[in-house]
């Protein structure tokens, strides 16, 4: 990588993607494996400094990102942005990889400047397991009611209390606005939940996944998915999917003229 040619505060951007199989989540925590330790051990020796990170979504033990955005504050520049992609990925574990490296404006931060997350959780019906993507889905192995899961997940859509399907966390609000929520049937025995919101609460996502899919299995009826808000009780949702399933799609930040972007 190029030397540096000034000092100061330099802010950038990281895009990156990671299979969560054998990370206990993002979030950096001693004598652990993390994606943040990784990353931040990996910057650091790029660029013999400390570099503190902050991710847009800090996902759950076992969650992939397919784009995972993170902002770093750097002393000076980093050079060439291509050639910095390029020996960050020469130093991160196979499971891992940085797809963009971009300046950003001072003050840009990866979590507080986002305005939406997407995630997609991927269910398997089939009876028969695939062991290439044990890792990517949930393989549940019975059919489902697809319609009757739209019916629910579409009653999840809006602005609600959703403390129903968050894990408890003392003093902070458990309201959010969910904007988009779905399932597409991908062909045979493969489902996708789509999901998007200006942010989610530790475990939302994989509820929600949970609650749907007792809806189609016929456990329970899309009608009560208000009443299942209205709780406020973790223990009215029910299960909790497992979280191979899950994957953070993308982050936006609301940029002009920026679309979500294709798959």
């Amino acid at each position: 990588m190029a030397p540096a040619q000034e000092t100061g505060a330099f802010t950038y951007r990281l895009d990156l993607a990671y299979e969560g199989t054998d990370f206990r989540g993002f979030a950096r925590q001693p004598e652990v494996r993390t994606v943040q330790g990784e990353l931040e051990k990996a910057l650091s020796v790029m660029l013999r400094e400390n570099v503190p990170t902050t991710c847009a979504g800090r996902t759950d033990a076992g969650v992939h990102a397919r784009r995972q955005v993170v902002s770093m504050t750097l002393s000076r520049r980093i050079g060439e942005e291509a050639t910095a992609v390029w020996s960050l990925n020469r130093l991160l574990p196979s499971d891992m990889a940085v797809h963009r490296i971009s300046a950003a404006e001072e003050g840009w931060s990866a979590r507080f400047s986002a305005c939406w997350r997407a995630y997609r959780y991927q269910v398997r019906t089939d009876p028969r397991a695939d062991p290439l993507t044990r890792r990517l889905v949930w393989h549940l192995g019975v059919p489902l009611d697809v319609d009757a899961m739209n019916r629910a997940a579409a009653l999840l859509a809006g602005t609600h209390d959703f403390a129903s399907f968050c894990r408890a966390a003392e003093g902070r609000s458990t309201v959010r606005e969910v904007r988009e929520a779905q399932w597409r049937t991908e062909g045979a025995g493969h489902l996708t939940f789509e999901v998007l919101a200006s942010s989610f609460c530790q475990q939302m996502v994989r509820s929600m996944v949970g609650w749907c899919v007792e809806v189609g299995r016929g456990r329970r009826e899309a009608s009560e998915t208000p009443g299942v808000l209205a709780a406020r009780n973790r223990q009215a949702a029910g299960q909790v999917a497992p979280p191979q399933g899950l994957i953070l799609w993308e982050v936006g930040y609301g940029t002009p003229g920026e679309s979500r972007q294709g798959d």
